[in-house]
């Protein structure tokens, strides 16, 4: 299997993927960013959104909230803190997730609620992005 490498999705509850793909697509707190055999290492936090693993053609989708990744070339890991098939994601577990940010985000300190705020602004994109 040439152009290919090994993709693994964890969360605190279980595995979710385990599989061979030739990319990863994955919202990165930087930014969105493409993962593929051969990629330079490096290690990255997610923010909220939705990360797609292209195995040759099939694409699997998961709804990530935070976590970490790490790259090589010749595998991705994701350790997720929250992570769902996009299929079995409703918007009502979205749209909790966002109440307990805001929530959250108001209780913070000042010189840490944008953190917060910033938190809730991905969450309601990933809302949006579920239509």
């Amino acid at each position: 299997m040439a152009d290919m490498m090994q993709f693994d999705l964890v969360s605190p509850e279980k595995m979710l993927a385990s599989a061979k793909v030739s990319a990863v697509d994955l919202p990165g707190s930087e930014g969105d960013m493409t993962a593929m055999p051969g990629h330079a290492p490096m290690v990255i936090s997610l923010r909220p959104g939705v990360l797609r693993a292209d195995s040759g053609g099939e694409i699997s989708e998961f709804v990530v909230t935070s976590g970490f990744v790490e790259i090589n070339a010749g595998a991705v890991s994701v350790l997720a803190e929250k992570a769902i098939p996009r299929e079995l994601c409703t918007r009502e577990e979205i749209q909790a997730l966002i109440e307990a940010a805001r929530e959250k985000a108001a209780a913070a300190e000042p010189d840490t609620r944008d953190i917060g705020e910033k938190l809730v602004a991905d969450l309601v994109h990933l809302l949006d992005m579920m239509d």
